[in-house]
C-alpha cells in the first residue's frame, strides 16, 4: 500500500527487482568495504546487510572481487555524471569551476565513505595485479568520459597548447581532484572551499600563458640551473 495516497503499490517487474537487488547489494558492500576493508568483509555479511541470501548475491555477481569491480565502475560513473552536469549546465555567466570546488567539498566533507572506498580500490589493486589491470581500464574510461568536457573548457579559455593534449590535462585535473579530496579529509583547513576551482584557474592560466609565448611545455626540461 502506498502510504501517501492509499493506492496499492505496484509490483516490480523481474527486471526492476533485479536492478533493485543489485543496487542494494552494492550499497551494502560499499558501506562494509569502506568501514572495515575489502579483505575483512565476507559475502555472507554483505548479503545479510542488504537483506538478501548469499544465493541472491551470487546470482548477481560471480564473486566478491567482481562485486568490488562493479562498485568501482558505478561510483566512478556517478562522479563523472556529477562533473558533466556541472560543466554542461547553463550557469548564467558564473564560472563552473566554482561549482566543481563545491563538488570537491561535498566529496571530502559529506562522502568520506567514497574516499575510503578509493583507498580500498588502490590497496587491493597494488596487491593484486589482475585487479590493477581491471582498475586501469576503469580509470581510462573515466578519463575518456571527462576528456570532452576538459577539451571544451580549454577551448573556452584560449584553446589547447601545442604539445599538451586535452587527455593529459584531464589526467592532471582528475589527479588534482583526488589529491585535494584526501588532503581536505585529513586536514580540512589546508584545503579551503574554493581551492580546487582556483587551482584549475591557475592551470588554465598557465596553459594560456604557454600558448601565447609559443614555448613548448617541455622546453625547460633538463636545463641546468
Amino acid at each position: 500500500m502506498n502510504e501517501e495516497n492509499g493506492t496499492p503499490r505496484r509490483r516490480l517487474t523481474r527486471a526492476e527487482a533485479k536492478v533493485q537487488t543489485r543496487e542494494r547489494l552494492l550499497d551494502a558492500a560499499a558501506h562494509l568495504f569502506a568501514s572495515q576493508g575489502f579483505a575483512d568483509t565476507g559475502v555472507e555479511e554483505i548479503a545479510e546487510s542488504a537483506g538478501y541470501s548469499v544465493g541472491a548475491l551470487y546470482s548477481n555477481f560471480d564473486n566478491k572481487e567482481q562485486l568490488f569491480l562493479e562498485l568501482l565502475s558505478t561510483r566512478l560513473s556517478d562522479r563523472i555524471s556529477s562533473v558533466a552536469e556541472i560543466l554542461d549546465a547553463d550557469t548564467g555567466g558564473e564560472d563552473p569551476l566554482g561549482n566543481l570546488s563545491r563538488l570537491l567539498v561535498q566529496a571530502a566533507d559529506r562522502n568520506a565513505e567514497f574516499v575510503a572506498l578509493q583507498a580500498e580500490f588502490w590497496l587491493h589493486a597494488v596487491r593484486n595485479p589482475e585487479f590493477m589491470a581491471a582498475m586501469a581500464t576503469q580509470l581510462r574510461e573515466q578519463v575518456d568520459a571527462l576528456e570532452r568536457l576538459v577539451a571544451a573548457a580549454l577551448e573556452q579559455r584560449g584553446g589547447e597548447v601545442p604539445g599538451v593534449s586535452a587527455r593529459t590535462v584531464t589526467i592532471v585535473v582528475v589527479s588534482l581532484f583526488q589529491g585535494l579530496v584526501r588532503r581536505r579529509l585529513i586536514e580540512p583547513d589546508s584545503v579551503p572551499d574554493d581551492l580546487f576551482g582556483q587551482a584549475l584557474r591557475w592551470l588554465f592560466a598557465g596553459l594560456r600563458a604557454t600558448a601565447s609565448t609559443g614555448a613548448h611545455p617541455d622546453s625547460g626540461a633538463g636545463s641546468n640551473a
